[in-house]
């Protein structure tokens, strides 16, 4: 394990240091090979990197995006929408070469299928992965399948998943959060050539810590970042609070 912690005093001080190490990250694989393929992560916790990463300087004509999922039968007007997140937040900010999302409407079959065509035609540079209030990575709740081979497939969320969005405001209680949601997988996570994780706000802090001091195990699915050869972690003062304690 190749581990990088940062820890800022806020969230926006953390979103500027995450965003610069993406960008450093995203124009070496431009240097080196012409061009980078990200993936990006959505929600709450991402909102001021995302800010912060649309004024790097990065020449976009040459980055391919890619996202991590999607809730199943959610019309992206929804305002819970992660296609709907990253088009207002990135996609209609910058210039980029391609923007692949994940759809959950219509034939998710075949949905899945061209979008993992896509995914792997090339190899990943940068995996913008945040870690959840349950511990997990994407929507790989515990105990998640730390061996399935496909790239992305339909998961059940758990409560506590679900929680969070009510928590995060994306809903207005758990029963309007849907049960399912589309999910790249963990091994295709893992397959990034680099892991960036950013992951403020004191509500994170029991799963900051959980994986960080717990071994490698399903029922905390981030802790399998933990066996990237290089994987950058970005915290503020709330989200590492009980790492402070050990």
């Amino acid at each position: 394990m190749n581990l990088n912690v940062s820890v800022s005093k806020t969230a926006r001080e953390m979103g500027e240091k995450a965003a610069a190490c993406i960008a450093r990250l995203i124009n070496e694989a431009i240097s080196q090979r012409g061009y980078a393929r990200i993936v990006l992560s959505t929600g709450a916790s991402q909102f001021e990197t995302i800010e912060e990463l649309v004024k790097q300087k990065v020449d976009w004509s040459k980055v391919e995006m890619f996202h991590l999922d999607e809730y199943v039968a959610l019309p992206e007007s929804h305002g819970a929408s992660f296609r709907k997140y990253l088009k207002e937040r990135f996609v209609s900010k910058v210039n980029l070469k391609a923007a692949y999302f994940v759809n959950g409407e219509g034939d998710v079959a075949k949905n899945i299928e061209q979008l993992t065509k896509a995914l792997r035609s090339d190899s990943i540079d940068v995996g913008v992965i945040g870690i959840g209030e349950n511990g997990h990575i994407a929507f790989n709740d515990p105990p998640a399948d730390f061996e399935a081979k496909e790239a992305y497939r339909i998961v059940n969320l758990d409560t506590k998943c679900r929680m969070q969005q009510v928590g995060e405001g994306w809903f207005a209680g758990l029963e309007d959060v849907p049960r399912q949601a589309i999910s790249m997988l963990p091994r295709q996570i893992m397959a990034a050539s680099h892991i960036v994780s950013v992951v403020p706000h004191a509500v994170k802090a029991d799963a900051v810590y959980n994986t960080i001091t717990q071994a490698v195990s399903p029922n905390v699915p981030a802790t399998l970042l933990k066996t990237h050869p290089d994987w950058h972690l970005f915290l503020d003062d709330d989200s590492a609070a009980k790492l402070f304690r050990l």
